[in-house]
């Protein structure tokens, strides 16, 4: 059932639990997802970042087949076909494109400009009954070519922004894209305190959520984190098997090469690690 993610992150914050959002890069990807929540009867947000968009030769056809693949397997559970880490161009491709939910990343902006085109972006989402998230502050490492430093965000700023109307908040708080360093310091809980404080009720998003430790998710979602991103966990478990399987000779075996047979096992890996990931943050039995 495709809808905004506003209720549903509203929900997860009033019940101090997390929606997971996990990208998706391809059909195996979206299907184990999808079947994931479903048998979890977890609410989730299937993620889109512009790269991923384009390999999937662009978001119309990422919106149809979420939309047919959602009719087909009959899913009942809340999903939220979002746009992560949107450009202003990408957010309008993705409105048009049919997609209920949009990031506009505007992090990079200073903050005046961040307020402007976020301002615009939310009256527009919200006329046509989407959702739509902000960020503030940097997430760390990189995401499609944009480097981050990973610089806290600035409470006051999250506020600013908050007061636009957006429906949930990214908020940098030491948190980092892909593989988490030996040396990270970890999570700046006084950071996310401060904006937990500032912005009130407003769901707020921890990006980064691979390898993160459970202790520091579950203090997270405590201090108002209602949604985690997951893509390189899913990504990581997905060459693992994969590789598995060609190293122990599977792919040579019978029609071991058929694409449903050699990516079977990849497949199989993302639905236990969404399913993990989903016991972790206390969605499951919340549709």
């Amino acid at each position: 059932m495709l809808v905004s993610a506003t209720e549903m992150l509203n929900k997860a914050r009033d019940g101090k639990y997390a929606v997971g959002q996990f990208n998706i890069n391809n059909l195996e990807w979206t299907k184990a997802v999808l079947l994931t929540a479903q048998k979890l009867n977890s609410p989730v947000i299937l993620g889109v970042s512009e790269g991923a968009g384009k390999y999937m030769t662009g978001f119309k056809t990422v919106a149809a087949m979420v939309k047919a693949m959602d009719e087909c397997l009959g899913i009942t559970v809340p999903v939220a076909l979002h746009l992560d880490h949107g450009t202003y161009d990408g957010c309008y491709k993705c409105i048009k494109a049919g997609f209920t939910s949009i990031m506009f990343d505007g992090s990079h902006f200073p903050i005046d400009e961040n307020i402007a085109k976020t301002t615009e972006l939310v009256n527009v989402a919200h006329g046509l009954g989407l959702s739509i998230e902000a960020e503030v502050g940097a997430i760390g490492g990189e995401e499609d070519g944009v480097i981050g430093k990973g610089e806290c965000a600035d409470p006051k700023e999250c506020k600013m922004i908050a007061d636009l109307g957006v429906d949930f908040l990214a908020a940098g708080i030491g948190n980092i894209h892909g593989v988490y360093p030996a040396n990270w310091e970890g999570l700046s809980f006084e950071t996310l305190d401060a904006v937990n404080k500032a912005v009130g009720a407003m769901p707020l998003v921890l990006h980064g959520g691979t390898g993160i430790p459970d202790d520091m998710i579950k203090k997270a979602i405590f201090l108002g984190v209602a949604k985690i991103n997951v893509n390189t966990e899913c990504q990581l478990v997905f060459a693992e098997a994969t590789r598995g399987y060609i190293e122990a000779g599977k792919d040579k075996q019978g029609k071991g090469f058929d694409p449903r047979k050699l990516l079977a096992p990849g497949f199989d890996a993302i639905c236990a690690k969404v399913e993990e990931k989903m016991r972790l943050f206390g969605s499951v039995d919340k549709a």
